[in-house]
């Protein structure tokens, strides 16, 4: 059983001195946020740094020129406290900024281009995809040449060596979850909703298995400076995250879990953004194979709620909800 031989015991006295530390990481994270945020949006409004917003969605009109790439706040905040609380800056901590702050250019390059041509038209799809696929490989490679090739089983307490195959599963992962973020960023509160419960729990759980205490702290570093964020992004929204915060967003997710092996988890707590790329994926394959017929709405799966007759917070809430109960589900079975 790999995962036994990886994971060390954590003491009860242990788990509570680490989980001040990491609640201190949280709290200045949150209040970097919070300043940064009523920082930022100011500037953006003089700016004109506003959201277009797509014709297609008319609940969402009235929306229109709030300031977007609000982002950087809690990215900012959270890159801050991870290097104020963490003790050791390992290859795979520092990588994982690098990475994060990497889809963050991208997304910020992305949203600039939409504000300066006043329209929902930012990078072109084929441009993404290259930013995007040539990051993902670049930690691919790195993960199998340092020897990060397992992945820990969520319920099941083991692991398995992926070998090579660690490559593609990784590059896999980094596309899915970036764009899966990206595309539960369609409400107020949604993403960083269920953001914040996901690195809440993924930071319970590394502490629980022990290891990784750069890693760990800046899980938690990036949960409280969104749940700072989340103050100005609750319905209605005085700013919305961007581009530039989603896709980072997603690096941060993607690094911390294929980092620790334990990318799964994203497909357990993360199941609400899984569902948004499904429901994309099934809705364009549907459409084209039946000749203009739709299984929802609207996708991805929230704008379908929401023309059902659900309001974005009842939305936003059951969302979090879900993933909080997945993972106090996960946590159980690590204790």
């Amino acid at each position: 059983n790999l995962s036994r031989k990886r994971r060390k015991t954590i003491s009860k006295e242990a788990f509570l001195i680490r989980m001040k530390v990491y609640i201190f990481t949280s709290l200045t994270a949150f209040i970097l946020s919070l300043v940064l945020c009523l920082l930022l949006i100011p500037v953006l409004r003089r700016l004109k740094a506003g959201q277009n917003i797509l014709s297609y969605v008319k609940e969402h009109k009235n929306k229109a020129g709030t300031p977007t790439m609000g982002g950087l706040a809690f990215v900012i905040a959270g890159v801050i406290a991870s290097v104020l609380f963490t003790k050791s800056y390992d290859k795979t901590f520092l990588l994982a900024l690098v990475v994060s702050l990497a889809y963050m250019s991208v997304g910020f390059l992305d949203d600039l281009l939409k504000c300066k041509h006043k329209e929902n038209l930012g990078l072109k799809a084929w441009q993404k995809f290259t930013f995007q696929s040539g990051i993902a490989i670049f930690v691919a490679i790195y993960c199998y040449r340092a020897g990060i090739r397992f992945l820990n089983i969520p319920f099941l307490n083991s692991s398995i060596d992926l070998g090579f195959w660690c490559v593609p599963f990784i590059v896999f992962v980094f596309l899915a979850t970036v764009n899966a973020v990206n595309l539960t960023d369609g409400m107020d509160g949604l993403a960083g909703g269920d953001s914040f419960i996901y690195f809440l729990i993924l930071g319970i759980v590394l502490v629980l298995q022990n290891q990784y205490q750069g890693l760990t702290t800046l899980s938690f570093a990036v949960c409280g400076a969104l749940l700072g964020f989340l103050l100005f992004n609750t319905n209605p929204a005085s700013v919305f995250m961007g581009d530039t915060g989603s896709l980072a967003l997603g690096g941060f997710m993607a690094c911390i879990s294929c980092f620790t092996g334990n990318a799964l988890y994203i497909l357990v707590v993360g199941l609400p953004f899984v569902l948004s790329v499904i429901s994309v994926l099934l809705q364009v394959i549907y459409y084209k194979v039946t000749g203009g017929k739709r299984i929802f709405l609207m996708a991805p799966l929230h704008h379908h709620f929401q023309q059902i007759g659900y309001s974005e917070t009842k939305i936003a809430y059951a969302y979090s909800l879900i993933s909080l109960l997945l993972g106090g589900l996960a946590i159980a079975f690590l204790v």
